[in-house]
């Protein structure tokens, strides 16, 4: 079976979850036997090439085309695994990265851009894609890529759909598969062009991002995605419950696949932590979504109990600044370390300094992050509004709201080791359970359901 699957991003270059969440699947996948075409917006040319192969290009199809048949004067490489031929990435120039908002996407452009080439989108069921990301819709069969920047983030999620159209026209596959609403219209496209069956799979939607305060394009491509998928994943029970009471999906072709993590219980590296002072954790963006502020809230009761206690918020995002300016107001300047966005082993390195991993989200889907620290024998405290918990029974939970009751916990896990350690052993109990090649099994069958 082969998948053309399309993903914002591909590790090590991620800015958050998603990627890694991309990358786990794929692997679970490749084990099964399922070979991948994985597209993606941009690659920088340092991405992980086991077991994918990757490539890069502005003008996409006849790199594809030229990429079957090596250069002769190119030196022979080595035979590949099957597992490392089954996943194959490829690149669409492209400024667009997880989580971008508009107003971000046009602070990426340094310089006004020609106008792009008008999408290819075919019609039917896309035509409601063309007005929902204004440009204007042309005859079936589209017209080639032009390989240059949109004018906003809408048509640059245009820009995205037509090359995969245009790649659907020389691609064979058997699914399409499109992660989160970026790549829906792309997804519609290439099964509209191709006739092959559409998977939905959903990390957050706009609900989760936004609260009751949702982008209207982003809800209305998510809606018609969500629509027209011939199956739609969610990775959390807790979000399956959004899909069905917000979006309409049909149960009957919503499955939930919970995410997993590539990390293996390992112990911690007690040697890399600086100060003697326990160390709580907030990672993750600095976005109303993740809950920083109910955070800075809850530490600030936390210190009134146990003065000697660091916390460090390590991300970066819109409340940033704002969260900033709170923790002096509060009186907590000298107790709250801001890190800003941390990359690969700096992340590994701040979970190993950790004490405790607080994530108090006020809509979280997942969560893979929470699965990373229990990996290193950190505790965690959840958000039940959150989809990790779902996973993780024997973990410490609150509502993301509830700031006494977080800091009541906090303050536990920080008194009594007996109750840390109890909290690790039951978290590499769970984490065994949890693995990437279970997943793409359960995915696996989901194919099989559309193909057969």
């Amino acid at each position: 079976m082969r998948v053309l699957m399309l993903g914002w991003e591909f590790p090590p270059h991620i800015s958050g979850g998603l990627g890694t969440a991309c990358k786990g699947l794929t692997d679970g996948l490749t084990s099964q036997g399922v070979e991948i075409l994985f597209v993606v917006p941009r690659l920088f040319g340092d991405e992980d090439r086991t077991p994918a192969r990757l490539i890069g290009c502005a003008d996409l199809l006849p790199t594809l085309r030229e990429s079957a048949q090596p250069p002769a004067e190119a030196e022979p490489r080595a035979p590949r695994s099957p597992a490392a031929r089954a996943l194959e990435v490829v690149a669409v120039a492209s400024p667009l990265v997880p989580y971008q908002t508009p107003e971000a996407y046009r602070d990426t452009l340094q310089a006004p851009s020609e106008p792009s080439a008008p999408l290819g989108l075919l019609a039917g069921q896309t035509r409601a894609v063309a007005r929902v990301v204004g440009e204007r819709l042309p005859g079936a069969g589209g017209q080639r890529f032009s390989g240059q920047y949109g004018r906003d983030l809408m048509s640059e999620v245009g820009r995205y759909a037509d090359v995969v159209a245009e790649l659907a026209h020389s691609e064979s596959f058997d699914v399409v598969h499109a992660h989160d609403w970026l790549t829906f219209p792309a997804g519609l496209c290439a099964a509209e062009t191709s006739g092959r069956p559409f998977v939905a799979h959903v990390h957050a939607c706009e609900y989760d991002r936004s609260g009751e305060h949702p982008n209207p394009e982003i809800l209305e491509i998510e809606r018609l995605g969500l629509a027209s998928a011939d199956r739609v994943i969610a990775v959390s029970h807790y979000t399956s419950s959004i899909l069905a009471t917000r979006y309409g999906v049909d149960p009957a072709k919503l499955r939930v696949v919970h995410n997993a993590t590539q990390h293996r219980p390992r112990g911690r590296d007690l040697g890399c932590k600086a100060i003697d002072e326990p160390i709580v954790l907030f990672l993750g963006r600095v976005t109303f979504q993740k809950g920083p502020d109910y955070f800075l809230e809850m530490a600030r009761r936390v210190v009134d109990v146990v003065p000697r206690v660091k916390f460090v918020i390590a991300g970066t995002g819109d409340m940033l600044a704002p969260l900033i300016e709170r923790a002096a107001a509060i009186g907590l300047a000298r107790h709250v370390h801001f890190t800003g966005f941390l990359h690969g082993a700096a992340v590994e390195r701040m979970y190993s300094m950790a004490d405790v991993y607080v994530m108090p989200s006020v809509s979280e889907p997942f969560g893979i992050a929470a699965l990373e620290a229990l990996a290193l024998d950190v505790p965690v405290i959840l958000s039940r509004q959150s989809g990790v918990a779902e996973v993780l029974p024997h973990m410490l939970k609150s509502d993301f709201w509830d700031v006494e009751d977080l800091a009541s916990k906090l303050i536990a896990l920080l008194r009594y080791p007996a109750l840390r350690e109890s909290v690790v052993r039951a978290g590499r109990a769970e984490l065994d359970r949890i693995q990437w090649t279970q997943r793409g099994a359960l995915v696996h069958e989901i194919y099989k359901e559309l193909v057969q």
